[in-house]
């Protein structure tokens, strides 16, 4: 397994847990730990024992955006350049991976971290925990994807007022919104994400992967498209492992064994 310098990787059952690990900062974002969450995620998709990713940040932060520290001292930097290189193919490979990836929102999750929250499947946040879209607050846009997720989570104008204002997103106003799934007390959060990710990695984990694909596909198209798209899918599952023993053990009356094949 690689070595990572400023993050967390532990395998648990079938779940891999990825823990941002610069609690001092809040797990800001510096070159260090874009590099090591891009090779995470790259490993986890490989691994064909992962079959859930649980994403979260250590201490009390889950991410609070760019270090902007990092670069202080420094000649003028090309943001666009960062973003190519260093954000950009986290989200991508986080949308495109054919494994569900769960958000554990234990603290602020600010710029380029509430993007990252909101990459994920699905999001579960602790009551004192909040979001923010801060790039506003120095002069900048929202990036690594907040203005898609925005758009397709609250709509237009809900997504305007957080972009341009910058305000703090309580967790249940998050939820109200719905920008996260389910909120949870502090103290039992760890545990509810435990049981969550374990259903989920005991689940038929192509049909999860074909869903993710599916759902992708679904916000830019019409539905003729979607039709044609869900024959074409729907029959990728049926051809699985998982799918036979689905039915094999709705014939026998019994609790189904996926395997993820």
């Amino acid at each position: 397994m690689a070595d990572y310098s400023t993050i967390l990787y532990e395998i648990k059952k079938e779940t891999v847990w990825i823990t941002l690990n610069r609690p001092d900062v809040l797990n800001a974002f510096n070159e260090d730990l874009t590099t090591d969450l891009q090779n995470a995620l790259r490993a986890a998709e490989k691994d064909d024992a992962v079959r859930c990713l649980v994403i979260t940040g250590a201490g009390r932060g889950f991410c609070s955006g760019q270090d902007l520290k990092s670069h202080s001292g420094e000649e003028r930097r090309s943001l666009k350049d960062s973003l190519i290189r260093r954000y950009n193919p986290i989200i991508k490979r986080m949308r495109t991976m054919d494994k569900p990836i769960i958000a554990m929102i234990n603290g602020v999750a600010a710029g380029a971290g509430c993007s990252l929250a909101l990459a994920c499947d699905i999001r579960i946040m602790a009551e004192s925990a909040n979001l923010i879209e801060v790039f506003i607050r120095i002069g900048l846009v929202p990036d690594s994807g907040s203005h898609w997720f925005l758009v397709r989570n609250v709509g237009l104008a809900k997504a305007f007022e957080l972009a341009v204002l910058g305000d703090k997103i309580d967790a249940r106003e998050a939820l109200d919104l719905g920008l996260v799934n389910k909120i949870a007390p502090d103290d039992t959060l760890l545990r509810e994400t435990e049981t969550l990710s374990d259903r989920l990695a005991t689940s038929p984990t192509k049909a999860i992967g074909l869903i993710k694909r599916a759902l992708n596909k679904a916000v830019h198209s019409d539905l003729e498209t979607i039709l044609e798209y869900e024959s074409y899918i729907q029959e990728i599952a049926s051809l699985t492992e998982d799918h036979q023993e689905g039915i094999k053990a709705f014939i026998e009356k019994r609790k189904p064994e996926y395997k993820g094949k």
